[in-house]
């Protein structure tokens, strides 16, 4: 579980949790003992609450789909971050900042791959430096809300009646949006939705353009 601070008042604290906590499950846990909690400050150095909160709701994820055990996921995605960055072994209650972001970006990148949904609370968790961008056009998954069979959206409007798939999109800006989150791009106009949703379109390369399989310049 995770929370706030909210006040304390010589050895006692008030915790304001994220989530609604099942006091029957946890004294299940306890095995009939009183159960114990363990308070960890955030010191800007070490690994952060939040960055846990995140990888083991994504871990969960993962063990909701495929059926392995929390413990045997951590391990995996543990060894995944090491060999994929290549550092040392790491503990997820004092590991750095840093390497907290390295393993939330290994594990969703193989979500992504192998192609494991997300729960919506998962996704709307993704962190904004995470390149999910790129991610959800290879896909075709919304990047607002993670439908599938999203379109890819034009930050410069295309027009109408062009083929699309005879424009050169290198150096366009593009984006990943299902078809309701599309529509309301053109609704309220691009800045507003930009400003909306906090969203960073991606810019065609040549090398984007050929590995999406984006439409090439006519012959004239």
């Amino acid at each position: 579980m995770f929370g706030r601070l909210q006040k304390v008042q010589g050895n006692k604290v008030e915790i304001e949790l994220d989530d609604e906590l099942d006091f029957n499950k946890v004294e299940r846990f306890a095995n009939g003992k009183q159960p114990e909690v363990e308070l960890n400050v955030n010191d800007g150095r070490t690994i952060t609450p939040d960055q846990r909160k995140k990888i083991w709701a994504l871990i969960n994820d993962f063990c909701l789909y495929t059926g392995y055990s929390l413990d045997e996921a951590e391990i995996l995605f543990k060894s995944l971050t090491r060999s994929k960055y290549n550092i040392e072994p790491f503990s997820l209650s004092d590991c750095s900042v840093s390497t907290g972001c390295l393993m939330i970006e290994a594990i969703l990148e193989f979500l992504f791959d192998n192609d494991i949904p997300f729960q919506t609370q998962t996704w709307d968790s993704i962190p904004d430096w995470f390149p999910k961008q790129m991610l959800c056009i290879k896909k075709k998954l919304c990047v607002i809300c993670g439908k599938p069979d999203a379109d890819i959206a034009h930050v410069q409007t295309v027009g109408m009646g062009r083929n699309r798939s005879k424009i050169n999109h290198t150096g366009m800006y593009i984006m990943s949006l299902c078809r309701e989150h599309h529509t309301l791009q053109h609704t309220i106009g691009l800045t507003t939705f930009m400003e909306t949703f906090h969203i960073k379109p991606i810019k065609v390369t040549k090398e984007i353009a050929k590995e999406l399989h984006l439409g090439k310049v006519v012959s004239k």
